[in-house]
């Protein structure tokens, strides 16, 4: 795995040896250049003397808390994507680390296939936040940013403006599962509920999915968010 020629540096921290030995295995034979901290505070040190292009954390640290090193990381305006690792059980530690601004999440147990898969489309999200493209695509959906124009399947998709605004919001942040917390704050001031929101989605998906009710597009993340889909 490379970008822009080089190989992607990841930096893994966890605390538990076998987890790491783990991660540092699977993800160098994928061609990742792994770099490894036991703890937050080592964490935080590697990201900022860099260079760090994706970091796995784990939310249960030894010394400081997964969820106060992305804490620090974002208030230095630290971009670096973010994947952590929770439990099955830790809801809103989950939910307070994608309100932090971490990228993604993968459950323990998981498979080593799942975390790729975050982790590209996390380094994919990165790449855009960086530098926004004009028109964005994904499988037969396209945004025409600039001019405001939606077309799924070639055929142009009429939304009203607060259906626009909400899938701005998710290209603008395609690949990274966005909270309920964050798309109430950013769409509407935090001055609604998720009832709302939820029926703004629905219509969006009524709009822009080939079958609504297997959205491929619109993601639901179960007790979180939705994940605006990055298809090739």
């Amino acid at each position: 795995m490379s970008a822009g020629g080089q190989p992607v540096r990841m930096l893994i921290c966890e605390d538990d040896p076998a987890i790491r030995r783990f991660l540092r295995t699977s993800l160098t034979a994928q061609g990742y250049h792994v770099a490894e901290a036991e703890r937050g505070e080592g964490a935080i040190e590697a990201v900022e003397h860099g260079p760090v292009d994706a970091l796995v954390l784990d939310l249960g640290l030894p010394d400081i808390d997964g969820i106060e090193v992305i804490r620090r990381l974002r208030g230095e305006g630290k971009l670096v994507p973010i994947i952590v690792l929770t439990s099955r059980a830790d809801e809103k530690g989950k939910v307070a680390a994608l309100d932090l601004g971490a990228d993604d999440y993968v459950t323990k147990p998981f498979g080593i296939d799942e975390l790729l898969a975050r982790i590209r489309a996390a380094l994919r999200h990165g790449l855009q936040e960086r530098g926004e493209a004009p028109v964005f695509k994904s499988g037969d959906l396209r945004v025409d940013i600039v001019r405001r124009l939606v077309s799924v399947r070639g055929q142009e998709v009429k939304l009203s403006p607060r259906e626009y605004d909400l899938l701005r919001l998710l290209v603008a942040h395609a690949g990274k599962v966005l909270t309920h917390k964050f798309l109430l704050r950013e769409l509407w001031g935090g001055e609604s509920d998720v009832a709302y929101l939820r029926m703004y989605i629905r219509s969006l998906r009524q709009k822009i999915e080939a079958d609504p009710e297997r959205p491929q597009h619109i993601q639901t993340e179960t007790g979180v968010g939705y994940r605006l889909r990055m298809i090739d």
